[in-house]
C-alpha cells in the first residue's frame, strides 16, 4: 500500500501513487523516466543547438529589445577597431540568444512533466531542479570569462615587464576591474545560489521524512529506525544534492572548458617524449583522468561496505546507551564492552584501507598539478607561446582535467552516500515485505555487526 506525502495548501495537486525507492519517488515523479528524459533532451537540445539554432538569432533573438543587436556585416577593409567591435557585439548578441535559447528548452522540459505526472513537491523537484541547472550554467560561463581575462591580463604583464614603460598604471587598474566586476556577479549568484540549494535539500528531506513517518508502525521494529528518519534521510537528501550538482557542473564544464582547451592546444605541437602531436593536451587530459579514475577505484573499493558497517556498529553502540538511560539493566559494562569493541574493530580497519586509500590518491592529485607543465615545456621553451596563453591553457587544462577527475574527487562522498543508501534500503525492504539486507538479519540474529 503507497502512502501520500504531505500536502500542503500551497500545493493544490492530488498526490500520486508512490513506488520504490521513497528516497527518490517521495520527491521526484517518476524518477527514473524523469532523469532519462532529462539526458535525451539534453542532447537533443546541444544537438538542435549546433546544427540548426545557433545560426537563427538574427532572425527570433529578442536581444535588439535590450541593446543587443547583430551587427552588420563588415567592410573588406574594416580596420581592427571596427573588427574587435563587430566581435564583442557578434558576441554579446550570440550569447543573449543562447540563453534565450536555454531558458525555452527548460521552460518545455518541466511544463511537460508538470502535466504529464503531477507530484505534491514538483515545484521544487521539477523547477527547482531546472533553476540549479540554470545557475550552475551562468557560473561556469562566468568561469570561463575569467579564464579568457587571465590571458589578457598576463599578457598585459609580461609586455609591462618585458619593456618599461610600454603599459600606464591605469591599463592595469582596469584589468583588475574587470576582474572584480565578474567576481563580484560570481559571488552574489553564487550565495543566493546556495541559499536556494539548502531549501532544496530540506524540501526532499521533509518528502522522506513525511513518507516514512506515515509507515511509522511498519519501520520502528528496524535498529536505529529512529536515526534513519532522522539523520540519514537528512545525509542522502544532502549527499546526493551534492553529488548531482557536482556532476552537472563537471559536465557543463567539460562543455564549456574542452572545445576551449582544444583550440588553445593548436599552440602545442609536442609533447615530451611522444614528440609532434596534434590537439596533444586535449589527450593528455582525458588519458591522465581516465588512469586516475581507474587508479582510485580499484583503490576505495573496500570503503563502500566498511563504512556501512561503521554505521552499524555506532548505532547499535548508541542504542544500548539510551536503553540504558531508562533501564537500569541495560548497558552493563559486559555487553557495553563488547559494543565498543566493534566499534574499536571497524573504526582500525577503516583506518588502515583509508591510509593507502590517500596515499593513492593524494599522490595522484599532487603530480596531477605538475601535468600542464610537463606537457607545455618544449613549447614554453621554444618560446612561442606568452605568459597569457600558458596561463588561459594551464587553467583550462585544469579544468577539463578536473571534470573528468569527477569520481576522483567525489569518492569518499560516493561511499558516504552509498553507506546511508545501504541502512535505507532495510526500510525499502520491509515496507516491501523483502528479506533485509545481510548485515540488518545478522543483527536481528545477535551476530556482530562488525564481522
Amino acid at each position: 500500500m503507497a502512502a501520500k506525502p504531505r500536502q500542503t495548501s500551497a500545493d493544490a495537486l492530488e498526490p500520486i501513487e508512490l513506488e520504490k525507492p521513497q528516497v527518490f519517488h517521495s520527491f521526484f515523479p517518476a524518477p527514473r523516466l524523469y532523469f532519462g528524459s532529462f539526458a535525451v533532451w539534453s542532447l537533443l537540445c546541444v544537438l538542435l543547438w549546433f546544427f540548426v539554432a545557433v545560426d537563427m538569432g538574427f532572425i527570433f533573438s529578442l536581444g535588439s529589445l535590450f541593446g543587443f543587436y547583430f551587427p552588420a556585416e563588415l567592410a573588406a577593409d574594416a580596420d581592427d577597431a571596427a573588427k574587435a567591435a563587430h566581435a564583442a557585439a557578434s558576441s554579446g548578441a550570440g550569447n543573449f540568444w543562447f540563453y534565450q535559447y536555454l531558458v525555452l528548452a527548460i521552460v518545455l522540459f518541466c511544463g511537460f512533466w508538470t502535466r504529464l505526472a503531477q507530484h505534491p513537491w514538483q515545484k521544487w523537484s521539477v523547477w527547482g531542479s531546472a533553476l540549479i541547472f540554470f545557475v550552475n550554467w551562468f557560473l561556469v560561463q562566468l568561469d570561463v570569462m575569467i579564464n579568457e581575462w587571465f590571458g589578457a591580463f598576463y599578457d598585459l604583464i609580461q609586455q609591462a615587464l618585458g619593456k618599461p614603460g610600454a603599459v600606464e598604471a591605469s591599463s592595469i587598474y582596469l584589468q583588475i576591474a574587470t576582474f572584480l566586476k565578474i567576481a563580484l556577479v560570481y559571488v552574489f549568484v553564487a550565495v543566493l545560489f546556495r541559499f536556494f540549494v539548502s531549501h532544496y535539500v530540506f524540501r526532499w528531506r521533509t518528502a522522506m521524512n513525511d513518507y516514512y513517518m506515515s509507515r511509522w508502525d511498519e519501520l520502528r521494529h528496524i535498529e536505529g529506525a529512529s536515526q534513519r528518519v532522522q539523520e540519514d534521510a537528512k545525509r542522502f537528501a544532502a549527499i546526493t544534492e551534492s553529488l548531482g550538482v557536482n556532476l552537472l557542473d563537471s559536465v557543463m564544464t567539460l562543455i564549456a572548458f574542452l572545445p576551449l582547451l582544444w583550440v588553445l592546444s593548436a599552440q602545442v605541437t609536442v609533447l615530451p617524449i611522444i614528440g609532434e602531436v596534434s590537439q596533444g593536451l586535449v589527450f593528455v587530459a582525458i588519458l591522465w583522468s581516465i588512469f586516475g579514475t581507474a587508479l582510485v577505484a580499484a583503490a576505495g573499493i573496500m570503503l563502500p561496505g566498511l563504512e556501512f558497517r561503521n554505521q552499524r556498529v555506532e548505532a547499535a553502540y548508541r542504542k544500548e546507551l539510551v536503553y540504558g538511560e531508562d533501564d537500569e539493566e541495560r548497558a552493563k559494562p559486559p555487553s557495553v564492552a563488547e559494543l565498543f569493541a566493534d566499534v574499536r574493530k571497524n573504526y582500525f580497519r577503516l583506518y588502515f584501507h583509508y591510509l593507502y586509500f590517500n596515499v593513492v590518491r593524494i599522490f595522484y592529485l599532487q603530480i596531477g598539478n605538475l601535468v600542464p607543465y610537463i606537457a607545455l615545456t618544449p613549447t614554453i621553451a621554444s618560446g612561442v607561446i606568452t605568459l597569457g596563453v600558458m596561463q588561459q591553457i594551464i587553467r583550462a587544462f585544469g579544468r577539463v582535467e578536473g571534470s573528468f577527475q569527477y569520481l576522483i574527487n567525489s569518492w569518499t562522498t560516493i561511499v558516504e552516500l552509498l553507506s546511508v543508501y545501504k541502512r535505507l534500503k532495510a526500510f525499502e525492504a520491509a515496507l516491501s515485505g523483502e528479506e533485509l539486507p545481510e548485515i540488518d538479519r545478522k543483527f536481528l540474529a545477535g551476530e556482530s555487526a562488525a564481522e
